[in-house]
């Protein structure tokens, strides 16, 4: 199966591998997703797209030595058990491998966090420093009261019916916990590190502007800006505080809106003019970004 660079929540989990033993379905799952996945035992190479929603990988049962890496770097180890956590942000797409360890069966649950409520929690937290501000990538680390939420929530997941207040409040809980522990300001993030210059930058963002109808094309991308594409996106990142798939979708939904609030041209027509020929995909990802669906934006402008 071709792996594309960037994907949805919703897609996410046919990319991983292994069998799907429960999914948060419906109306319940609104501000957070949740899969519980059993994967292979054993797993060569894995190419993971990447997602614009950062995600918890939660290991349930099981051990393993897991290894990763970003576009042709060295493989980065890890020994992994029940309780440890990986946060991913966002960013390039990535590549994984595994070898789970011992009997017991090896089995992972993996939660996103809605774009919307993610920025609710940051306003929060940081106040006026709240659009510089994110979310850091870590890997295998353990956390004792993220590991009791995570546990209330597969309790939730496992009901015949989900109850949506409670998981609201237990996804509320979550994001705060995040983003005052493992945020951060761009500023902080980019001090003392390479960024892309100010021209070069700009020359990039015009040019994503100018074509952001087209597909997302992070090879592309690297070639204006003359550099690979693992350290064009790690040096963009630095610089926008999103990864360039992410700024991609923010420019979309930026034109959707306006066209939304100052033509009369319909749902579909302006999903085509701002690159999705799938509407649901668009309605889906225009009300992740924005907490409405195009219709309901519409009414309200």
């Amino acid at each position: 199966m071709r792996v594309p660079e960037t994907t949805s929540a919703e897609a996410f989990e046919r990319y991983v591998g292994g069998k799907c033993l429960r999914a948060g379905n419906g109306k319940a799952w609104h501000d957070i997703k949740a899969w519980i996945i059993a994967p292979p035992r054993n797993v060569d190479t894995l190419p993971l797209p990447a997602v614009s929603e950062p995600f918890l990988a939660w290991t349930l049962s099981g051990e393993a030595e897991f290894q990763e890496r970003e576009g042709n770097q060295p493989w980065t180890t890890h020994q992994i058990k029940k309780g440890s956590f990986f946060l991913t942000s966002g960013g390039a797409p990535y590549d994984c491998r595994w070898k789970a360890v011992g009997p017991e069966p090896f089995q992972s649950m993996t939660v996103f966090i809605a774009l919307p409520l993610l920025q609710r929690a940051m306003e929060e937290v940081f106040g006026a420093d709240a659009p510089s501000a994110r979310l850091r990538n870590l890997s295998a680390f353990y956390d004792a009261v993220l590991n009791s939420w995570m546990e209330r929530l597969h309790e939730e997941l496992m009901r015949r019916k989900a109850s949506p207040l409670f998981l609201q409040g237990i996804a509320q809980a979550i994001v705060i916990h995040l983003a005052r522990n493992y945020a951060e300001t761009v500023n902080e993030l980019s001090s003392g590190s390479p960024s892309l210059p100010g021209f070069k930058l700009r020359q990039i963002t015009d040019w994503m502007a100018e074509h952001l109808a087209e597909e997302f094309n992070l090879d592309r991308l690297a070639t204006e800006a003359g550099l690979s594409k693992f350290y064009f996106n790690r040096l963009f990142k630095s610089a926008m505080g999103v990864s360039p798939s992410h700024y991609q979708i923010t420019l979309r939904m930026d034109e959707a809106r306006r066209l939304l609030r100052e033509t009369k041209k319909s749902v579909v027509e302006i999903a085509l003019d701002v690159g999705y020929a799938n509407p649901s995909h668009f309605a889906q990802l225009f009300r992740r970004e924005t907490g409405l669906s195009p219709s309901d934006y519409r009414q309200q402008r």
